[in-house]
C-alpha cells in the first residue's frame, strides 16, 4: 500500500501538516521540524479588524456591535428574505463518527475557503463551542489546521457571552418556579413532584445529573428532586436557535412547559411571568456573531446545541443572516447524519422554510476502518479489507441523504495514514452508488486543498438533481413519527417503549402536543441506541426510555437507551493540559 502525503513539506503558502490521530493532536514529523498545533496556527494568524470583515459582506462599521477588534454582533434587521431565496444553502454532515469526530467543522470552513478561491461569494455559519467538550475529550469547535475560524481562544472559551446568557435565563426560570412553590401570596399550587424544569451549567459534571434542592429548613425553600443539564442541551438554547425575532423568542419562552398543579392543571413559564425577564437576558445573545476564517473570509457563529441530545444546528437567524449576505452558505449539523442532519432537515428546515441545495457527507478512512472492526489502536493502520467492511456505514448515510431528495457529495477528510488504495476503493464504491467522493485537504492546505471539493459541490447544485423534501408529516401520531425515523434513518426493525415513556405519551396527548416534530436523543456512536453496534447494524429495535417535552422550542425529545443530557468528564480531561502564562499566552487548547 502507498501512504498519501509522505512528502511532509512543500513550497507554497501553507506548511504540510501531520497529526497523531490516536491522540487527536499534532506530532513531530522529524527532529528538525516541529509541526504546529491548531492553537499555534491560530495564534500566529494576522487577523483583520472586524470592520474589514464586515465590509467584505457589505455591512458598514455603523451596523455592527463590536466586541473588541475581532468579534462583532450583527443586527437582525440585516436579514433579507428576498435575498435568502437566491442563496445556495449547503449542509455539511458526516458518517457515524469515531470518538474524536471526523472533521465536519474543519471541512465546512475549508469548503468555504475553497468556494471563495474558485470565485464564489461564500460564507460559513457554525455553532458556538460548549465548554463541556472543550475541557473534556472532544475539544473545541473552531475547526483545525489551516481551516479555522479566529480568534480561536475567544470562540472556544467565553466568546461574546451567549452561553452565559442562556444559562442565566434558564436558571432564572428555575428560581422563579421554586420561589412560587415557596410563596404564600401568589402561589400557583405547583406540585413539586411534577416539576420537569432543570437547571443548567456549561460543563460536563455527572455529579449534577440528579440533585435535591431546598434542604436546610423552611427558609431555604421546599425540598424536591431536580437536576442539571448541560447548557447546550437546554430548551433555552433550543428556543434561541429556533426563534425568528425577539417577539417570537418571548412567545416561545412563555410556552415552556414546567409541570402540573396539585389539581392536574399544566403550568407554563408564562404562568410565573418569566418570559419578559428571560428575553431581556437574551437581548444580545439573539444576535448572530461575526468573526473570520484564517484566510480572511467572513464567518458567522451562533447557538450551540448538541446533536445527540438536542437539535444540533446553529440558529435559524444565523443561517438566514448568512444567506442574506452571501451567495453560498456552508453550515454543519452535529455528529453523524442520523442525528444532526436528520434534525436539521426535519425540524429546522420545517420551521424556517429552508431548502438546502447540496449535502456534503464527511467521511474519513479511519472511521471506515473503525466501522470495519479496527480497534482504537488500529485506526491509523492501513487496511483495505476493514475500509471495505466499514463502507456499509457510509453507504447507509448516502441512502438516507437520497431519502431527503439530496444526493450527497462525499468529502474524504484527508489523514496522513490514508493510502491510495483505500481512497480509490471508497471513490469506486461511491461511484457505484451514483455519488462523487472527493479528497479534502483543508486541514493541511486551507482553501488550496478544497477547491476540487468546492467545484464538485457547485456542480451538484447546478445539476438541478437535488430537490429537498422532509421525511415525515408532522401531523402523524408521535409513535408513527418516531417509527419513521427509527426504520428509515436508523434501519431499525421497530421501536419499544418503556413504562415511563408510555406514561409520558399520555401526558403529551393531554397537553395537545402530538403535532410537534421529533428530536431524538440517541448515542452518536451507532445507528442504533447501543453504541457497541458499529457499521450498519440490522435486526435491532430501539427503546424509548422516556420523553422530554420542549413545547417552547417546538419539538418532543424521545430519550433512547441510556442517553443522558448531562455528560461526564473522561478519566483524563483535556483541561489538565491547558494553561496561561504571565504574558497571557494560552496553551493546550484544541
Amino acid at each position: 500500500m502507498t501512504l498519501l502525503n509522505t512528502n511532509l513539506y512543500f513550497d507554497g503558502p501553507y506548511q504540510k501538516l501531520i497529526r497523531d490521530y490516536s491522540k487527536n493532536e499534532p506530532m513531530e514529523s522529524d527532529t528538525k521540524n516541529k509541526v504546529k498545533t491548531d492553537l499555534e496556527i491560530a495564534q500566529e494568524a494576522e487577523m483583520q479588524h472586524i470592520t474589514s470583515i464586515a465590509n467584505k459582506i457589505d455591512v458598514g462599521e455603523d451596523r455592527i456591535e463590536m466586541y473588541g477588534k475581532y468579534k462583532a454582533k450583527l443586527p437582525l434587521e440585516l436579514i433579507d428574505e428576498s435575498k435568502i431565496q437566491q442563496s445556495n444553502l449547503i449542509l455539511v454532515t458526516a458518517m457515524t463518527p469515531t470518538p474524536a469526530g471526523e472533521g465536519k467543522t474543519t471541512v465546512s470552513i475549508g469548503l468555504t475557503e475553497g468556494l471563495n478561491k474558485i470565485g464564489k461569494n461564500a460564507l460559513v455559519v457554525l455553532r458556538e463551542p460548549s465548554l463541556g467538550p472543550v475541557f473534556g475529550i472532544k475539544g473545541g469547535a473552531a475547526g483545525g489546521g489551516y481551516s479555522q475560524v479566529v480568534p480561536m481562544e475567544d470562540i472556544n472559551l467565553h466568546f461574546t457571552g451567549d452561553f452565559a446568557a442562556i444559562e442565566k435565563a434558564n436558571n432564572l426560570l428555575a428560581a422563579l418556579i421554586d420561589n412560587n412553590i415557596q410563596s404564600k401570596t401568589r402561589n400557583l399550587n405547583i406540585d413539586p413532584r411534577t416539576v420537569l424544569w432543570k437547571r443548567v451549567i456549561d460543563m460536563n459534571d455527572r455529579s449534577l445529573r440528579h440533585v435535591v434542592v431546598g434542604l436546610g429548613g423552611t427558609a431555604n425553600g421546599i425540598p424536591r428532586e431536580g437536576g442539571f443539564n448541560i447548557t447546550a442541551a437546554s430548551e433555552i438554547m433550543a428556543i434561541l436557535c429556533m426563534s425568528k425575532d425577539i417577539t417570537d423568542l418571548k412567545e416561545k419562552l412563555g410556552n415552556i412547559f414546567v409541570g402540573f398543579t396539585f389539581d392536574k392543571k399544566p403550568i407554563y413559564a408564562r404562568d410565573v411571568n418569566a418570559q419578559g425577564a428571560m428575553a431581556l437576558l437574551l437581548k444580545d445573545a439573539i444576535k448572530p456573531n461575526l468573526v473570520q476564517t484564517l484566510e480572511g473570509n467572513a464567518a458567522i457563529i451562533h447557538g450551540g446545541p448538541f446533536a445527540n441530545i438536542a437539535q444540533g444546528t446553529n440558529t435559524i437567524l444565523a443561517t438566514k443572516m448568512g444567506m442574506s449576505l452571501s451567495d453560498y452558505v456552508v453550515t454543519e449539523a452535529g455528529f453523524g447524519a442520523d442525528l444532526g442532519a436528520e434534525k436539521f432537515l426535519n425540524i429546522k428546515c420545517g420551521y424556517a422554510g429552508l431548502k438546502p441545495k447540496a449535502l456534503v457527507l464527511v467521511a474519513t478512512i479511519r472511521a471506515l476502518r473503525h466501522h470495519g472492526g479496527a480497534t482504537k489502536e488500529e485506526y491509523n493502520t492501513p487496511s483495505v479489507d476493514k475500509v471495505s467492511k466499514g463502507f456499509s456505514n457510509l453507504e447507509k448515510h448516502i441512502e438516507n441523504g437520497k431519502k431527503f431528495g439530496l444526493t450527497p457529495v462525499v468529502a474524504i477528510n484527508s489523514f496522513i495514514s490514508d493510502t491510495e488504495e483505500e481512497i480509490q476503493l471508497v471513490q469506486q464504491k461511491c461511484a457505484e452508488l451514483g455519488v462523487k467522493a472527493v479528497v479534502s485537504n483543508g486541514w493541511a492546505e486551507g482553501g488550496n486543498g478544497t477547491q476540487d471539493l468546492a467545484r464538485s459541490v457547485v456542480e451538484s447544485i447546478e445539476s438541478g438533481n437535488n430537490d429537498f423534501k422532509q421525511l415525515y408529516d408532522w401531523n402523524l401520531s408521535v409513535k408513527e413519527k418516531i417509527e419513521t425515523i427509527a426504520k428509515e434513518i436508523y434501519g431499525a426493525d421497530g421501536v419499544e417503549y418503556a413504562k415511563k415513556a408510555e406514561s409520558d405519551l399520555k401526558q403529551i396527548e393531554v397537553l395537545g402536543l402530538t403535532h410537534l416534530p421529533i428530536c431524538m436523543a440517541k448515542t452518536q456512536k451507532s445507528f442504533s441506541d447501543n453504541d457497541k453496534l458499529i457499521g450498519r447494524p440490522t435486526g435491532f429495535n430501539v427503546t424509548v426510555r422516556e420523553f422530554e417535552i420542549a413545547s417552547g422550542a417546538g419539538f418532543l425529545i424521545p430519550i433512547l437507551g441510556k442517553m443522558m443530557r448531562m455528560p461526564g468528564l473522561p478519566a483524563v480531561p483535556a483541561s489538565e493540559g491547558m494553561d496561561i502564562d504571565g504574558q497571557g499566552k494560552v496553551t493546550g487548547l484544541s
